[in-house]
């Protein structure tokens, strides 16, 4: 199977899953993928804007209901409890829709908001707020991407599977850094 075939039938799918965990990497390379013709830009961010907003919901609501088993199973994300409870009560709004671009807090943020006395639907219009803006900006990273790939080398075709490839790898190594970083750190 090709590579516009390969996108083409699984790329929307995959993107929805990630997005519904995380999903920085598959977003940014969904942009490129978009740039190139094979999804749709505007469906791209449709789509991760849901599955973000959807996956922070139920972080936030695991908060809510199970939040001290949470804090007790990962110590991890227990030290950042007051520090997020902090800036919750003196910024709620931009604490909401700032949480979803600081990494390593992605999963973490919504889960402890879930913990402090916010409410869930101020939660959940900022959050609605974070996801659009945070799908918009990082599938348009994607979609730069490619335009500054095309510019500086032209026709890409014959090295798009690299790029593409080069784009999840770089991804995979920042996921890979950052938890040997938290777990250094725990």
């Amino acid at each position: 199977m090709d590579l516009p075939n390969l996108i083409g039938t699984h790329g929307y799918w995959l993107l929805f899953v990630g997005c519904l965990l995380e999903g920085e990497t598959l977003l940014v390379l969904a942009g490129f993928a978009a740039h190139r013709g094979y999804l749709n830009f505007g469906v791209v961010i449709g789509l991760a804007s849901v599955a973000g907003f959807a996956g922070d919901q139920a972080y936030f609501w695991l908060g809510r209901r199970h939040g001290a088993a949470v804090l007790a199973r990962f110590p991890s994300i227990g030290k950042q409890a007051q520090r997020v409870g902090r800036l919750v009560e003196r910024y709620p709004h931009i604490s909401i829709v700032g949480v979803r671009f600081a990494y390593g807090l992605r999963v973490a943020g919504p889960i402890l908001m879930g913990t402090t006395d916010l409410s869930p639907l101020r939660f959940a219009a900022f959050n609605a707020l974070g996801a659009l803006l945070w799908a918009a900006a990082l599938a348009s990273v994607g979609w730069i991407f490619g335009e500054a790939a095309k510019a500086v080398l032209g026709e890409i075709r014959h090295i798009e599977r690299w790029l593409f490839l080069g784009g999840l790898g770089i991804g995979l190594l920042a996921w890979a850094v950052h938890k040997v970083w938290a777990s250094r750190r725990a």
